[in-house]
């Protein structure tokens, strides 16, 4: 195998495929990316089990394949003068040899026989949707996602397929993103698939605007056609918890606010709330939110904020970061607080977009 290319194509290719290669992995051949050249074409694949990635660029060379440490490959690139030509050659089957201008590198090289590669397996349901439709989807929710819960599933992110609608769903217990969609191609029956963290995070990195992608899901596993890639992924095995529980269903407290406002106040009061547990106050009243928090150094915090509510007064306390990230993902002017029971979750939204909708629940203080 042989083939030369300028740098910046493949220093391209190598970032996107890095993402998903371990740097550290009881698996040699895990570290490495797969390098394959067919008909013009050098195909770029990595993976760490769990996730895969193939990205291709054209090359001019003659066909073969191997592997080399991807960390290494990627630094050589990276390092090299922009415009530069590489040219690589793979002798006797256990060396990779660059040549770039007057520089030489020689990478260790393995056989790609034991290299992992997915295959998709059984029944196959595809659809299509919009780049820029599943990249907001992810970034309005994704921030929600547990990190090692025991509650395996919460680790990852629920990408519901109902007919012609596409919902993620994040939550990590004390939180719940949900962001709603229509698909580009309806779908037969509910799918409801679990994305893990590291498949959301490189698959986010991936998505670009006016991309029109192609979703393949099997019962174990996702595959996402991209128009310079492939992305797929095992699915966490195991059924989300019914999220529709969460939200309230008999609200009779709804408060409106101006969102940077909200947000503004609760990043100043936060500062002095308990470092540990991170809890704020918030005491409603007639068109007047009073937010305050405290901490072990008996030092306070309080701000007034107007708002628009209309009832009874009440207290609830909240998880600063937590209230925070649900303002912050949030892209109107104003926003929409709704309870059934300050004792119970809150419900922030948009009030002119349904489809964007955050939970908190309250925390004791």
């Amino acid at each position: 195998m042989q083939f030369s290319i300028t740098r910046e194509p493949l220093l391209e290719a190598l970032q996107k495929v890095a993402g998903v290669i371990e740097r550290r992995s009881t698996l040699p051949i895990l570290a490495n990316v797969l390098l394959r050249v067919r008909d013009g074409e050098l195909t770029l694949i990595g993976t760490d089990l769990e996730v895969e990635l193939i990205t291709s660029v054209p090359v001019d060379g003659e066909n073969g394949e191997t592997t080399v440490p991807a960390r290494k490959l990627l630094d050589i690139c990276r390092l090299l003068p922009n415009g530069t030509t590489i040219q690589c050659q793979l002798k006797e089957e256990k060396t990779l040899a660059l040549r770039a201008g007057r520089s030489r590198f020689a990478l260790a090289a393995l056989g790609t026989e034991n290299f992992p590669e997915f295959r998709l397996q059984g029944e196959t349901t595809v659809t299509r949707i919009d780049g820029s439709t599943l990249h907001r989807l992810l970034a309005k929710t994704m921030y929600a996602m547990a990190l090692q819960d025991v509650r395996y599933y919460l680790n990852g992110l629920l990408l519901e397929l109902d007919q012609n609608h596409v919902r993620a769903v994040a939550s990590d217990g004390h939180r719940l993103a949900w962001c709603e969609a229509e698909l580009g191609e309806a779908v037969a029956g509910l799918q409801q698939p679990i994305l893990p963290r590291k498949g959301v995070q490189e698959l986010f990195r991936l998505l670009e605007d006016g991309q029109t992608i192609t979703l393949h899901l099997t019962a174990n596993a996702i595959r996402i056609e991209l128009p310079d890639s492939v992305f797929s992924a095992k699915l966490i095995d195991g059924r989300y918890p019914d999220y529709r529980r969460v939200f309230p269903q008999e609200i009779n407290r709804v408060l409106t606010c101006d969102r940077q406002a909200l947000k503004e106040a609760i990043s100043r009061v936060s500062i002095l709330s308990n470092e540990q547990y991170r809890g704020i106050r918030l005491d409603v009243s007639d068109n007047l939110l009073r937010l305050s928090a405290h901490n072990p150094e008996q030092e306070e915090a309080e701000e007034e904020l107007e708002v628009w509510y209309q009832g009874e007064p009440f207290t609830v306390g909240f998880n600063a970061a937590y209230l925070t990230d649900a303002v912050t993902h949030l892209d109107s002017e104003t926003i929409r607080l709704s309870f059934a029971d300050p004792a119970l979750s809150c419900l922030a939204e948009d009030p002119e977009d349904p489809a964007v909708r955050f939970i908190i629940m309250p925390m004791r203080l």
